[in-house]
């Protein structure tokens, strides 16, 4: 009697922190958010406003929050080492860290990233932005905003990269990387977090 061979399994792959990271921020697509920006006291650390509302910097705090990384903390404890290269002062007139709304500000990540993480050049190429990346725009003068690349590729453009973002419809998966001029291509994995 003949007995039967079973091919070896293909090995599992486990997925890389970035996209774990771009997975984290797909799932923000599930809730239901209304955008609302306005200042709230919160919590310290581990803060967060109401989970029903949010704005493009709750996308990359919650997302990154999933995998266990405070950005709240790690953004105002980055900001009293050296508060002087945040734009805090010249752009909102303040003096010191504000725990409840530092790392809600698009301008300060972007300063934390290029402290902390990889910035990237930025370019036209649309190869060039990988899952898990961080792209910052300017939406007009004095309006910010900021993303996260997913996974998934534009229908439009198979090289193209969708965008996790909530520009004022609560998260959304958008095909929209080069709608507006990008200031900014950082990649952040803080220290200590490894590739399983």
């Amino acid at each position: 009697m003949p007995f039967l061979s079973i091919p070896p399994a293909e090995p599992v792959i486990p997925p890389t922190f970035f996209e774990k990271l771009s997975r984290a921020a797909l799932e923000r697509t599930t809730h239901t958010i209304i955008y609302d920006g306005r200042y709230v006291k919160i919590a310290y650390p581990m803060g967060d406003v109401s989970p029903y509302i949010g704005v493009c910097t709750d996308v990359v705090v919650r997302s990154y929050r999933q995998l266990g990384i405070d950005l709240q903390k790690l953004v105002h404890e980055d900001m009293k080492r050296a508060f002087k290269q945040y734009p805090s002062r010249k752009l909102w007139g303040l003096k010191k860290t504000d725990t409840n709304i530092d790392h809600r500000r698009v301008p300060n990540l972007r300063v934390y990233f290029e402290r902390h993480g990889e910035s990237l050049v930025v370019t036209d190429k649309a190869e060039d932005y990988r899952a898990g990346d961080l792209v910052t725009w300017s939406l007009a003068p004095r309006k910010p905003h900021i993303g996260i690349v997913a996974e998934q590729f534009s229908m439009r453009n198979p090289q193209r990269r969708l965008m996790i973002h909530n520009i004022g419809n609560g998260p959304v998966l958008e095909d929209m990387l080069f709608r507006f001029k990008i200031t900014g291509h950082y990649r952040y994995k803080p220290e200590g977090f490894e590739d399983e």
